[in-house]
C-alpha cells in the first residue's frame, strides 16, 4: 500500500488531483500593479457596483466562482464540496456569496493562508475518493478589513512602515479526481507558531516563524531541497517578512535562492504604488495564485511550485487585550506533472 503520510505534517497524495479550472477578480489597485495582465476581472470601482464593501467582497466571489466553473467545464452542481472563507465577521462575504450555488459547503478561517488551507483539505477529499470535484475560495476587500480590524477609511490614520495593504481581490480554484494537470502532489499542514508579536500593524514579523516552521518540516519530510521548486512562494509575508524568513534560513546555511519570493511582494509594485511593506489579506495570495502562479505552470514557465499560504489567527479583541498575534502557515506542493520532476 501506497504509504501517503510523510513524517507528522506531510502529506503525499497517491491520485494527485488535477487543478481543473481558476478565477478571480480584483479592485483597482491591483489592477494597475504588475500582475494586473493576468487577472480576469477588474471592477471599475472597488464597490463593484453593490452599496456596501461587504457586498463588494461578496461580489468579487461570486465572479471569481464564476470563473473557475467555466474553465473547468462544470456548473455548481457539480461540486461535492466548497472549501471558502474571509476575513470578515462570521465569514459574510463567503456564506452570502455561495448562497444561491446549491453545493455542500465548508467555512473556513485561516485568516491569509485561507487559500492554501481549502486546496489542502479540498485535495485530501478528492484523494481519499470522496469527492469528484471540489473548490477552494476566498477574498478580501481592503474597505471591509479597514473598517473591521482597524479604522473607518474617513479616520485617515498613518500607518507604519511594517504596515501592509489589504488586498482587493477574490479567488477560487476547482480541484477534480481527474484531468491533465497541474496537480497537487503534496501538502504539509502548519502548526500554530507565536513568537510574541503584538504589533497589529507588523503582520509579517508575526507570520514569518510559522512561514519557516512550515517550511523545514516540508523540506524534511518529502527529502526535498528548495532546489527542487522552480518557485516558492509565501504569502503573505510582504517585504520585511520575506527577509526573516530568508535570514531564518541563512542561519541554518540554507539558501532560498531566487526561486523564492511572496505574494504580499509580487502583487503591488512599491515604487509606483504605496503600499509600505507589501500586500496582505486573504484575497493577495488567492489572486496571485489564480491570476499569475497557475499560468506559468499551465505555460511551462513554471514545471513546480510550493504555494505557502501564512496567515495570522488574531482578531481585534485580542490585539486591544494586549495578546500576542499567533501564526500558521500550510503548503501546498503544485506540480505540472503528477510526480514532479525526478
Amino acid at each position: 500500500m501506497d504509504r501517503k503520510k510523510l513524517g507528522r505534517q506531510t502529506v503525499r497524495f497517491a491520485s494527485p488531483p488535477s487543478i481543473a479550472g481558476f478565477g478571480n477578480a480584483v479592485g483597482q489597485k491591483e489592477r494597475d500593479g504588475p500582475l494586473g495582465p493576468y487577472f480576469d476581472l477588474a471592477g471599475e470601482d472597488d464597490t463593484f457596483s453593490q452599496p456596501s464593501w461587504e457586498k463588494a467582497e461578496t461580489a468579487m466571489q461570486k465572479q471569481a466562482l464564476a470563473f473557475a466553473l467555466e474553465r473547468a467545464g462544470i456548473t455548481a452542481d457539480q461540486l461535492d464540496y466548497v472549501f471558502a472563507g474571509d476575513l470578515l465577521n462570521q465569514c459574510i462575504a463567503t456564506s452570502y456569496s455561495l448562497r444561491a450555488q446549491n453545493a455542500p459547503f465548508f467555512g473556513l478561517y485561516g485568516a491569509c493562508s485561507t487559500m492554501a488551507e481549502g486546496l489542502s483539505l479540498a485535495a485530501m477529499l478528492i484523494d481519499g475518493g470522496f469527492a469528484a470535484y471540489a473548490a477552494a475560495m476566498t477574498s478580501s476587500h481592503f474597505c471591509s478589513a479597514e473598517r473591521q480590524y482597524r479604522n473607518p477609511l474617513e479616520y485617515g490614520g498613518q500607518k507604519p512602515p511594517t504596515a501592509q495593504w489589504t488586498a482587493t481581490g477574490a479567488g477560487a480554484v476547482i480541484l477534480s479526481s481527474t484531468g491533465k494537470g497541474p496537480y497537487v502532489t503534496h501538502v504539509t499542514t502548519g502548526k500554530v507558531i507565536d513568537k510574541g508579536i503584538t504589533d497589529a500593524n507588523n503582520m509579517g514579523a508575526a507570520m514569518a516563524p510559522a512561514a519557516y516552521s512550515t517550511l523545514r518540516a516540508h523540506f524534511e519530510e518529502t527529502g526535498r531541497a528548495p532546489d527542487f521548486y522552480d518557485l516558492i512562494v509565501t504569502g503573505d509575508l510582504g517585504s520585511l517578512g520575506k527577509d526573516i524568513v530568508l535570514d531564518f534560513f541563512r542561519q541554518d546555511g540554507v539558501s532560498l535562492g531566487p526561486c523564492y519570493d511572496d505574494c504580499g511582494v509580487l502583487l503591488f509594485d512599491p515604487k509606483r504604488q504605496d503600499v509600505h511593506a507589501g500586500g496582505s489579506g486573504c484575497g493577495c495570495s488567492a489572486v496571485v495564485l489564480t491570476g499569475y502562479l497557475l499560468r506559468a505552470l499551465q505555460t511551462g514557465a513554471c514545471h513546480n511550485l510550493l504555494f505557502c499560504g501564512t496567515g495570522a489567527l488574531h482578531s481585534p479583541t485580542a490585539t486591544m487585550q494586549g495578546e500576542s498575534i499567533p501564526g500558521i502557515c500550510h503548503a501546498v506542493a503544485i506540480a505540472s506533472t503528477k510526480g514532479g520532476k525526478p
